[in-house]
């Protein structure tokens, strides 16, 4: 197909400084700190005011600010070498991929997920799965592996947060400028290339977005048409709508029309990647392909299965979208006539038996329809064969054939800057090509104790400065009572003890786990020459009451005049916040109601800076921990109380913070270095690094379940 994208936009640039508004369309730049220097450095005060947005600056700078930098000699020597480093990536054919997999070069591989969190400019996110298949994407670039990333170009992005004095969550929606966004709409012959999906009663058009992630093509729904009704252009407006009936024509969309807008495109994958169950309907519009041409409906399922992969995320039955049977006859009636089966036969592909009648589960008929099924950690392995094992009943529990490819962190993303210009002294330049061998890090041990704790220094530095100018520039929009701004981190240290703990706020994560004893608690940070502060962050889903009121609750507590302002709740968590905390903290508390964590990342992100984990032996640092390199809570059990589990786990979690964590970071040598606790923070960087990276996870991918799709 004669398919191109739309000619990028113009910008007023000298020559010399050109291809910045090339680069500024392509994500690349977001794990590149050089390159993100290259627009920090035209004038860091717009850059901040511009939440970090090139595309927007390059549009708003003087052109006198312009031809000044075209003469600093130490910037046009980084353009220079960035625009090096830029092109030979992009044109480098002697990948990983290439060397390795090189069956897997021939066709894309596609990946389809809800949701993708690339940059905070592009806020098409709502959490970890998103964040992940962002990182997912990156890795994939630099490992040269031909992925093709398919969502949604949510008009209205997710949501922002705003906390009210009483610290009830408000959510504000604000419509997206694509113009302003890292985003082009794919065109052919000069029009939107444009796809169809038929419900019963109608047809719904969709425009196709691209947004380049490095060497990968991101592409995005949009069924904001001009000839859609109202009500349809509206499906794409945000993520994860909470009313049945558009939640249900999202994940039609996604799936058929994902698959639609591939065909339309030319591409034909070889490998069909869906990250949760929300695009399983990809499964029943590949079989339907086939049924068009006159193969019987088994027959269809079973040349297409082998080709479908599904990757699981919930520990739990009703983490699965399922949707009620009159729901399906609104919105599938048309499908199953398509795919000659009768509606009976239709709606046994994904049948489940709930105590409030039947549903359609996504999450079984992507099982079933998927050859490779994969959870995201080894205990989640077990917990999700044990919850999927009614699928497979002539089987032992151990056999069902669902295995785990533990979840990993892009590092050159999420690495500090000043890390690892630190461990470019230390290992040499290129290390980054080989941070996946745990043979590199043992050259760790050797890095002078004084360096590493002077860079975590310089980062929790670095972290308190921007807590304190984001309340100074939230203060100054107005609506912010004085007793919030101490409630949003202006009293904080940098040479205090600090815990983060930021994440989606679910009820299962126990957010409050640690305010159990909140007297023990206050005696805990307020602990005279050895305190400790606390920061709070993350959003509930909107329509989540009880986790609205469990940050409500975690609030009340912050504002306490007691507290010092040693407990903090930054409002509005997004990537950005979430760099600058797991960079600058000192221990990454983690609290899920095990075994109901998946897997996290968080944590990952923050072990791999140096900070140490403090969590419970649940997900990922089940097997991650090794007693020297952060703290579990808890016992690696299955309880049968949940208020047993919580009691003990929080007299674990004081005990240990009392008796443990808070002497071992104040106890100093005579230069003021914690020995002890810099040599557990190296036995983080050098444990998670290599094994909780999307290089591995990745190449786990490529190797177990990719290249197994092509046999």
């Amino acid at each position: 197909m004669n398919h191109f994208r739309a000619q990028l936009p113009s910008f007023d640039l000298p020559k010399r400084l050109a291809r910045l508004g090339e680069l500024a369309y392509n994500l690349w730049w977001t794990w590149q700190p050089e390159a993100t220097r290259l627009y920090s450095q035209l004038d860091r005060a717009m850059w901040e005011r511009l939440n970090h947005n090139p595309i927007r600056m390059l549009r708003e700078i003087k052109r006198v600010r312009l031809n000044e930098i075209l003469k600093d000699k130490d910037y046009m020597n980084s353009y220079k070498r960035v625009f090096e480093d830029f092109d030979s990536y992009v044109a480098q054919q002697d990948t990983w991929t290439h060397r390795t997999q090189p069956k897997l070069t021939s066709n894309p591989i596609a990946y389809f997920s809800m949701e993708f969190g690339l940059h905070e400019i592009l806020p098409i996110y709502s959490g970890g799965l998103g964040v992940l298949a962002g990182d997912h994407l990156k890795e994939a670039s630099d490992l040269g592996l031909p992925l093709v990333g398919v969502g949604f170009m949510y008009a209205q992005g997710y949501f922002s947060q705003r906390i009210s004095e009483d610290g009830w969550q408000e959510a504000l929606n604000n419509m997206l400028t694509f113009e302003d966004l890292p985003v082009n709409m794919v065109m052919q012959n000069g029009k939107p290339v444009t796809v169809e999906v038929e419900f019963p009663d109608r047809k719904i058009a969709l425009h196709v977005w691209e947004a380049r992630v490095g060497r990968i093509p991101l592409y995005l729904l949009d069924s904001n048409v001009e000839n859609n009704s109202e009500a349809d252009r509206l499906l794409t407006a945000r993520l994860y709508w909470s009313d049945l009936d558009r939640r249900i024509m999202q994940e039609v969309l996604l799936g058929v029309g994902g698959v639609r807008m591939l065909r339309a495109l030319g591409l034909n994958p070889t490998v069909w990647h869906m990250n949760e169950g929300h695009a399983a309907f990809l499964t029943l519009e590949r079989a339907r392909e086939l049924v068009e041409d006159g193969v019987p409906f088994e027959t269809a399922l079973e040349k297409t299965r082998g080709q479908n992969i599904f990757t699981t995320h919930t520990p739990v039955p009703a983490g699965n979208d399922e949707f009620p049977l009159w729901l399906m006859d609104k919105y599938l009636a048309a499908v199953w006539g398509q795919l000659r089966l009768t509606r009976e036969q239709f709606y046994d592909l994904a049948r489940h038996q709930q105590p409030h009648g039947e549903t359609f589960s996504m999450g079984i008929l992507a099982l079933r329809y998927s050859e490779g099924r994969n959870a995201v950690s080894e205990l989640h392995g077990h917990v999700a064969r044990e919850m999927w094992h009614f699928l497979w009943k002539d089987e032992r529990v151990e056999d069902v054939p669902i295995t785990h490819v533990t979840n990993g962190v892009h590092t050159a993303n999420w690495m500090a800057r000043r890390l690892r210009l630190l461990l470019d002294q230390h290992f040499g330049e290129g290390w980054m090509e080989h941070l996946d061998e745990a043979e590199l890090w043992e050259k760790l041990d050797d890095l002078p104790d004084n360096s590493l704790w002077e860079v975590h220094q310089h980062l929790k530095r670095k972290m308190n400065f921007y807590l304190r100018e984001r309340v100074r520039d939230r203060w100054t929009m107005g609506g912010f009572h004085p007793v919030q701004v101490v409630s949003a981190g202006v009293l904080l240290n940098p040479y205090v003890l600090t815990i983060g703990f930021a994440r989606r706020f679910a009820t299962y994560k126990r957010a409050s786990l640690i305010l159990s004893d909140v007297d023990r608690l206050l005696r805990i940070i307020n602990r005279p020459n050895m305190p400790v502060q606390i920061v709070f962050a993350g959003k509930a889903h909107p329509a989540d009451e009880p986790g609205k009121q469990l940050i409500q609750n975690i609030y009340r507590t912050v504002k306490r005049a007691e507290t010092g302002g040693r407990l903090v709740f930054i409002e509005d968590y997004d990537m950005n916040l979430a760099r600058y905390l797991v960079q600058g903290v000192d221990v990454w508390l983690n609290t899920p109601r095990r075994p109901m964590e998946a897997s996290g990342t968080s944590g990952m992100k923050a072990g791999l800076n140096g900070a140490l984990n403090f969590s419970v032996l649940d997900g990922w640092w089940r097997e991650a921990y090794n007693g020297k390199n952060g703290w579990s809570i808890g016992e690696d059990k299955q309880w049968d109380s949940p208020e047993a589990q919580d009691h003990a786990d929080a007299q674990d979690l004081y005990n240990k913070l009392e008796n443990e964590i808070i002497p071992l970071y104040y106890d100093r040598d005579i230069n003021d270095i914690p020995l002890d606790w810099v040599r557990r923070m190296k036995e983080s960087i050098k444990t998670v690094t290599p094994q909780f990276s999307t290089r591995r996870m990745v190449k786990e991918y490529a190797e177990r379940l990719y290249s197994k799709a092509l046999e």
